[in-house]
């Protein structure tokens, strides 16, 4: 049985309780990604031309071909498909320790509230699997910005806040969100 399955009948009461409250943080997690989406959608994000990442400054940049969005960012980890595994960013040696912590946030969360086996630093999963994972995440550090970045073999989750826009004319504005 997959760690968000919902639990069995013969299941402990301990096991059901805490495979319900993943279950319920799980749906509120992709309620709040599919939320965030569609709010982020209206300054356009996943139709930008290109997307960088500056861990110096963490800052995520996307460029369209009239205007820039920065936002402050954070990642979460990356899954790797290939190897069926997520690595949290706070154990991954090549993110800056100051872009990690939102991972670390909610790896701290999992170990104080009994779900050790999500704080590993590296994690066996399908993309299902990390994709409730994510959502968890997203919904108990309470990102407002969710951003998947395809590379290579693997995908980068980075959290993100509000975004600021610059227009080719020079004119700026900043979309904020709140979905409470």
């Amino acid at each position: 049985m997959g760690m968000f399955e919902r639990a069995n009948k013969a299941d402990g009461a301990a096991q059901v309780g805490e495979r319900a409250d993943l279950s319920v943080l799980a749906l509120e997690g992709e309620d709040m990604i599919e939320q965030l989406g569609r709010a982020h959608m209206s300054w356009g994000l996943g139709s930008a031309d290109r997307w960088a990442l500056d861990q110096t400054t963490g800052t995520i940049t996307w460029t369209f071909p009239d205007k820039t969005a920065t936002a402050p960012a954070q990642i979460l980890g990356s899954l790797s498909p290939k190897s069926g595994s997520w690595m949290w960013a706070w154990a991954n040696q090549s993110i800056l320790p100051n872009m990690s912590c939102d991972s670390r946030s909610f790896c701290d969360w999992a170990e104080a509230n009994g779900h050790p086996a999500l704080a590993q630093p590296k994690v066996n999963v399908d993309e299902q699997a990390a994709s409730t994972l994510v959502a968890v995440a997203v919904r108990i550090t309470g990102a407002i910005g969710y951003y998947k970045g395809l590379g290579g073999d693997s995908s980068v989750i980075i959290t993100f806040g509000s975004v600021t826009l610059t227009k080719a004319d020079g004119s700026v504005s900043t979309f904020k969100i709140d979905i409470n």
